[in-house]
């Protein structure tokens, strides 16, 4: 993504969700692997100012939980938001493969949730403002790869397999406010 169009998608955004209301705004930055959502996400947050970011890497429960992942964030992060209750989550451990450490999300203005399946299913209805990006899959895997690594290239098919799975099962895309091109 060129400075120009991340510059202008960061406007895009905070206009939306400064139009959303006094309340705190919960913004979902979805999308597939390597599409652009950690940049665009702390972007939006330093223009916003007071904003969280929630990151779903530390949610997800392993390799082959995408499509458990809305529910988790739901019910740990979501719903206690909208509720004005203070919400955390359970940070996966990746090298472990377990849940660990109970994370408090802060209090903000603003709570960006950004990681594939952010505004999927269950999690969509919190959701005041829905971006999808979008990114040709050569572009994705090598941002995915040149910011992961070795790590992630065992892996990549494997998710980019659930991806195809949940996205279309539910056709993500189709309910976001904004859908971005990022390559």
């Amino acid at each position: 993504m060129n400075d120009r169009a991340s510059a202008e998608y960061v406007q895009q955004i905070a206009a939306l969700a400064r139009a959303v209301g006094p309340a705190a705004v919960i913004i979902a930055i979805d999308g597939r692997s390597g599409s652009g959502k950690t940049s665009l996400a702390g972007a939006v947050a330093a223009e916003l100012q007071d904003a969280t970011v929630v990151h779903l890497d530390d949610i997800y429960p392993g390799w082959d939980g995408l499509a458990a992942t809305p529910p988790l964030l739901a019910a740990q992060v979501l719903e206690p938001l909208r509720r004005g209750e203070p919400a955390s989550y359970r940070r996966f451990d990746w090298a472990r493969g377990t849940f660990a450490d109970s994370v408090p999300v802060p209090r903000t203005r603003y709570v960006i949730v950004e990681g594939a399946g952010s505004s999927v299913g269950i999690a969509r209805p919190y959701a005041d403002v829905r971006v999808w990006l979008e990114a040709e899959p050569a572009v994705r895997k090598r941002r995915g790869l040149d910011r992961d690594g070795d790590a992630y290239a065992p892996h990549w098919q494997r998710w980019a397999d659930q991806e195809d799975t949940v996205f279309a099962a539910d056709h993500t895309a189709a309910h976001a406010h904004l859908v971005l091109h990022t390559d």
